[in-house]
């Protein structure tokens, strides 16, 4: 398919699946944004990377997910926004009786508020332009819980619950929102732990996979930042056009367990 014309916003997207995921758009056709809170010459060079390999428009605009205003203001100095991909976030592991209060904050803000507030700044342009779609990157912990994880947990059960409610908002729009909920992927940040795994565990790098890593994906491999990319390329398509409020798990069976 082709998503010429179309302009989508990945927030939290100069690394990781974030990042996956406006290539993917761009490599469909789509002019995209990307954003984190640095602005750094590497950011402006990732969207220059993107826009000459794909031919499409690429641009990076700061903008501090934690801070409500900041991420009506990306919205705002897009000037278009035809495709959102809610998925900045952050993550700390504690248990809930020394859950450091200002983490709590922070995920919470990043990770949950910061998609309410895109969300709301651009629905009134998706209405006006009479075409949508609203993609929030939850996660498998949007529908089971892991301990230690309080506020990430907390954070993406409430995504899925808002997505749900974007969807009921705009039914009876071409809009659609839905929520991808992917288990363990194979990010940079991922693939940086590995090593250390290794040696706290005296584990070779497949066993540290498989039986650490990976103990709760049933498939024992990791999903991809290209595979969660298509995933978002295939929920902008007319396929897709029926498909709204729900969750689609990209996990390897994690959350058929």
């Amino acid at each position: 398919m082709s998503l010429n014309g179309k302009t989508a916003i990945i927030t939290g997207s100069n690394s990781g699946i974030g990042l996956g995921v406006a290539w993917e758009l761009a490599r469909a056709g789509a002019d995209v944004v990307l954003n984190s809170f640095t602005d750094r010459d590497e950011d402006h060079a990732l969207a220059e990377e993107i826009a000459k390999e794909t031919g499409t428009s690429a641009r990076y605009i700061k903008a501090d997910m934690s801070k409500g205003d900041e991420c009506r203001a990306l919205v705002e100095k897009a000037g278009t926004c035809d495709i959102l991909v809610n998925n900045a976030g952050i993550q700390h592991v504690a248990g809930i009786d020394e859950f450091p209060v200002e983490k709590w904050d922070a995920i919470i803000a990043i990770n949950l508020s910061s998609a309410f507030h895109t969300t709301a700044a651009a629905l009134p342009g998706m209405r006006k332009a009479g075409w949508g779609r609203v993609i929030n990157i939850a996660s498998a912990h949007g529908l089971t819980a892991s301990p230690y994880k309080s506020a990430y947990v907390a954070a993406k059960h409430g995504i899925v619950g808002m997505t749900k409610v974007v969807a009921l908002e705009t039914a009876q729009q071409p809009i659609t929102a839905n929520a991808i909920c992917p288990g363990y992927v194979l990010t940079p940040l991922v693939e940086a732990q590995i090593p250390e795994t290794m040696k706290e565990y005296d584990m070779s790098r497949e066993d540290v996979i498989k039986k650490v890593m990976l103990e709760r994906q049933p498939s024992k491999e990791f999903a991809t930042v290209e595979q969660l990319g298509g995933t978002c390329v295939f929920l902008c398509s007319p396929a897709a056009d029926q498909i709204t409020g729900t969750t689609i798990s990209v996990d390897g069976g994690w959350t058929a367990l």
